[in-house]
């Protein structure tokens, strides 16, 4: 009996690995599908295959700097500067990512003054999106099991010279442990709990209440990144690159 069923749950595993290669091949054959139409200027069939890989819950740095680059060549700059966004968030060092944002952000209509960004701030954040939130989550577990290692060379070690090694082994891998689980916790909130969204709407008032009665404090164009810190009803919250708030409609935005 024992035996039968650790067949049935080989076959099983064959079957659900078979079916992710299987998966894995067609996303890849589809979005080379893509390149080819892209290459020979066909814009929107490329940009259909690639969206609708995206839609199906495929996710990665190339196929969103793609999906953008469609757009792009469409003369959608909104959506573009979307995409580009999102593929900046799982690749921030790519130079082709960074350079396409900056020309996309240059066509819209909207300048506003930036608040600088703490430096230690932003370098958290480029470390934490350096990796994927998986790949920091390994490497934290996989630092905490040394670090157990070298605290029972600490204890268990009859010299001291291996002890003086395992406290401080025990020290750095710890270190490294909780540093990575809070770089995957900070990749986490960036990317898939994002507040930051891309007007999608030719023209929007920022009003200073959640309704249309409010007053009009600014006028948004579409392609301006706006951050969201609240949502009333129908209406979003939003936080300028400057520092000035306001209230959207819902409709009036895509977030990342």
């Amino acid at each position: 009996m024992k035996t039968r069923i650790q067949y049935i749950f080989t076959v099983l595993l064959l079957l659900s690995l078979s079916r992710i290669a299987v998966s894995q091949d067609s996303a890849s054959a589809t979005f080379n599908k893509g390149v080819t139409y892209f290459n020979a200027g066909n814009y929107q069939e490329a940009l259909d295959l690639w969206s609708g890989l995206y839609e199906s819950g495929s996710r990665s740095a190339s196929l969103n700097y793609n999906i953008g680059n469609a757009y792009f060549k469409l003369n959608k700059i909104p959506e573009a500067i979307l995409f580009y966004e999102r593929a900046y968030l799982l690749k921030p060092a790519d130079e082709d990512i960074n350079y396409n944002l900056q020309i996309a952000r240059t066509l819209i209509v909207d300048r506003f003054q930036e608040i600088p960004e703490l430096f230690f701030v932003k370098w958290y954040n480029f470390i934490s999106l350096f990796l994927s939130v998986n790949a920091w989550a390994r490497i934290s577990m996989i630092s905490f099991f040394l670090t157990l290692l070298a605290v029972s060379l600490y204890l268990y070690s009859p010299k001291y010279n291996l002890k003086v090694l395992g406290f401080w082994t025990a020290l750095i891998f710890l270190v490294l442990s909780l540093s990575s689980m809070a770089f995957s916790y900070r990749n986490r909130s960036l990317v898939y709990q994002s507040k930051m969204a891309i007007i999608s709407t030719p023209m929007v008032s920022g009003k200073s209440s959640p309704d249309n009665n409010g007053t009009d404090l600014f006028v948004l164009h579409d392609g301006t990144k706006v951050s969201v810190e609240d949502k009333v009803g129908d209406w979003y919250e939003v936080r300028l690159s400057d520092g000035n708030k306001g209230w959207v409609p819902v409709n009036s935005l895509i977030k990342f």
